[in-house]
């Protein structure tokens, strides 16, 4: 796959990391984006002791307009034209509504939906400028179906479904170019988004709750979900497209009453 160049957004940590990885091992060529300059060095650098012909760390906000289609021409400079999207950049402001300020909800939604928006949108024009064929995931979550039991979760699950739907509408619009589009639909995953702001006994008792309540019994570890998305980027994917391939542990087919 020396000729495929992979773009991952939130590529600094967590399930961004282990695409780029992955990626590297399978032959991709990849760039990595996240706001944190030394991260994406480190994942880029990691990524290329693992067997990828090259790759890039790039600094970006995907909130910005400039910076996102800036960091798509840096990418393309150095490794070729795109083939292949892993939108993932997202942050979550735990609130229940009524405690959540305008300032928050706009920072989740900036993050999480406009910026796989301009992310998908600037991946589809170089796509389409270039020719060629090619794979966009985006990152949705349970979210986007069920509300979380644990409450709190207004902005981060309107975000997501919102990421879902733009992946449907992407789907069909854009199929007649050769241009897939589909959503991984992580769980509860082991990562540092999910224990951000929690002291070391409040990380505790969540991994033990959630170890309770998902199906399977544990938290997925980041390769997990980095796997079906490297399926989704992948030529044994190729007739699926508008689709989200659930890798939750069991979370969605089960009903949060006991009894």
């Amino acid at each position: 796959m020396t000729d495929s160049v992979l773009l991952v957004t939130g590529g600094g940590s967590g399930i961004g990391r282990a695409v780029a990885l992955l990626a590297a091992k399978s032959g991709f060529r990849v760039a990595v984006l996240a706001r944190s300059a030394d991260s994406v060095r480190g994942v880029a650098d990691e990524a290329s002791r693992l067997g990828a012909p090259k790759a890039v760390g790039i600094a970006c906000d995907v909130t910005s307009e400039e910076a996102v289609v800036a960091a798509f021409d840096v990418a393309e400079e150095r490794l070729g034209p795109l083939s292949a999207l892993f939108a993932n950049a997202g942050i979550e402001q735990p609130r229940l509504a009524h405690e959540l300020s305008l300032e928050m909800w706009n920072a989740v939604i900036a993050t999480n939906l406009t910026g796989t928006f301009l992310t998908c949108r600037q991946a589809l024009r170089c796509m389409l400028k270039s020719g060629r064929r090619g794979s966009l995931v985006l990152c949705s979550s349970p979210a986007s179906f069920a509300a979380f039991s644990g409450g709190g979760a207004s902005s981060y699950s309107a975000s997501k479904g919102g990421i879902s739907s733009l992946m449907r509408t992407l789907a069909v619009d854009y199929a007649k170019y050769g241009i897939r589009v589909n959503a991984v639909v992580p769980g509860a995953t082991d990562t540092p988004l999910t224990w951000a702001g929690l002291s070391r006994d409040q990380k505790d008792a969540l991994r033990r709750t959630l170890s309770e309540e998902i199906p399977l019994g544990r938290l997925a570890d980041p390769e997990e979900p980095a796997e079906a998305v490297l399926w989704l980027l992948s030529e044994q994917a190729r007739y699926v497209t508008g689709s989200h391939l659930v890798c939750d542990g069991g979370i969605l087919a089960k009903a949060s009453i006991s009894a």
